[in-house]
């Protein structure tokens, strides 16, 4: 079954470097196993790692035991759709890509939202 982006195409891969997405397949594909929803494709800036970081989640030290090298800013990455919203709300939202972000981003932000950070 081909997966569909917000736009309602379909989903165009995110990153191949750094490998992104819940199957590290470069997409943000996502299924009932993944329970963050890794479904926005965001390029990733300082504020959102570091508020990311206040959050509990650090997405800038390196973790080879999962295949992650750490991000920097700049890189694109398969995002938590709540933690997206969480930063969304905060003001510190990423900017995405629309193409590379799955349809099921739309159970928990409005395109509206997406559209205003693409």
């Amino acid at each position: 079954m081909i997966a569909l982006n917000v736009l309602g195409t379909e989903l165009v891969p995110c990153s191949y470097d750094p490998l992104t997405g819940f199957f590290r397949d470069g997409c943000c594909n996502t299924d009932d196993e993944d329970h963050g929803t890794h479904v926005i494709c965001a390029r990733v800036t300082r504020e959102f790692l570091d508020f990311s970081l206040q959050r509990g989640n650090d997405l800038m030290t390196p973790r080879p035991e999962y295949r992650f090298a750490g991000l920097k800013p700049n890189d694109r990455w398969c995002l938590c759709a709540l933690r997206w919203k969480e930063a969304f709300e905060a003001g510190v939202a990423p900017r995405v890509i629309l193409e590379s972000t799955h349809a099921k981003a739309l159970e928990h932000v409005t395109l509206e939202q997406l559209k205003a950070h693409a």
